[in-house]
């Protein structure tokens, strides 16, 4: 399926003169989504410790669920005759379901892999199971996400550079037989850009994946243990390559200091299971830097989780009540502090987006340093 008719589409409205960051506009069948945007993780069709009613009010756009999950339980055949994934889960905006390459390779308890897919046993019960490119776009129809990933191979970090050449050309190789066995008109199917820590490979890759005319691009293979300056390197070098038309999708990446410095290099998604984890260990994600609610500091803290904040949680609770129910164990603690990290995500997408049309993300990025946001 060529981009010309894709259900997904990107509109570019405004590059940073500072940065050359991108606001734009994705266009999905189950609506539209101001990039650059942040896409809260829904593992097992829920995000963990949230209603969808609440995404909805703190600004959710865009929701990520996991094909290698969902087939595993409670299966793909179940949640197409649910309606797919949107009547399932109630979450009626737009999807995204990833591969579920990265798990096959980090997850299973054993992989063994072939030019026609990767054999794999179970994390939950140890049985055999195959996933080749055609398998998973057969998932992921029945899924029935507004966008589609390809398969690929996410190759270890750390991996020799041959290594890296045989994974990048794998999914290479992988991606045009995932195009080649999509056929759902409503969704979107995305190639992935792998190559490692390696410039060269990197630029190969966009080279590659660009030329079989996606309808966008994930950058895959980053955030999985490289130093975070070597990750931005590998950002500035695709840069040049990567279509000015199309959305650029840096795959698993969450904390503050990544989503602006991502941003600063023409990224326009994001997703990470960060905020939703944080939160159920107690972790408070502010402007200030993060917070263990848990400590004994905040005993008597009759003060809101952070300051200025129009989440649920910071409108009605304090730190005091919180460090409460953490202490006493109750799943609202990690309710309330999940609604508010995602929230302080999203506002601080949203100053991301109003700071590119002011050609002034440089400078918001100074700002947030001075405050610790990114301690």
């Amino acid at each position: 399926m060529s981009d010309t008719n894709s259900p997904v589409t990107y509109e570019l409205i405004k590059t940073c003169a500072q940065t050359g960051a991108r606001l734009g506009i994705l266009h999905t069948p189950h609506g539209d989504i101001e990039t650059p945007a942040f896409m809260c993780v829904g593992t097992q069709a829920t995000v963990k410790a949230i209603l969808p009613r609440d995404l909805k009010e703190i600004g959710a756009g865009i929701v990520l669920s996991n094909t290698y999950h969902l087939y595993m339980r409670p299966g793909h055949e179940l949640v197409k005759k649910a309606g797919g994934l949107h009547e399932f889960s109630q979450w009626h905006g737009p999807m995204l379901t990833d591969s579920g390459g990265f798990q096959v390779f980090s997850l299973a308890a054993m992989n063994k892999i072939k030019e026609d897919g990767v054999e794999f046993n179970s994390h939950i019960d140890g049985s055999k199971h195959f996933f080749t490119p055609e398998k998973v776009m057969e998932i992921e129809e029945a899924l029935g996400a507004d966008i589609a990933m390809a398969f690929d191979e996410c190759a270890s970090a750390g991996c020799s550079y041959d290594y890296a050449v045989k994974a990048m050309d794998r999914t290479h190789r992988w991606a045009e037989r995932c195009k080649r066995a999509h056929t759902r008109e409503d969704q979107a199917l995305f190639g992935i850009i792998q190559g490692g820590v390696f410039a060269d490979l990197r630029i190969e890759s966009a080279k590659a994946l660009t030329a079989m005319d996606f309808p966008g691009y994930g950058i895959g293979g980053l955030s999985v243990g490289e130093p975070k300056p070597v990750m931005y390197e590998m950002l500035d070098t695709i840069r040049p390559y990567m279509p000015e038309n199309k959305p650029h999708y840096l795959m698993g990446v969450g904390s503050a200091d990544c989503l602006v410095e991502g941003s600063m290099r023409g990224v326009d998604m994001f997703d990470c299971v960060m905020q939703t984890r944080s939160a159920r260990n107690a972790l408070a994600m502010t402007f200030e830097g993060k917070k263990s609610l848990k400590q004994l500091q905040y005993v008597e803290d009759f003060r809101p989780i952070e300051e200025g904040c129009d989440c649920y949680a910071c409108r009605h609770f304090t730190r005091a009540y919180i460090r409460h129910l953490i202490k006493a164990d109750e799943i609202l603690a990690a309710q309330l502090l999940t609604i508010h990290n995602l929230r302080f995500t999203y506002r601080l997408m949203e100053g991301i987006r109003q700071a590119i049309p002011e050609d002034r993300l440089l400078d918001y990025r100074n700002e947030l340093m001075l405050r610790g946001t990114f301690n």
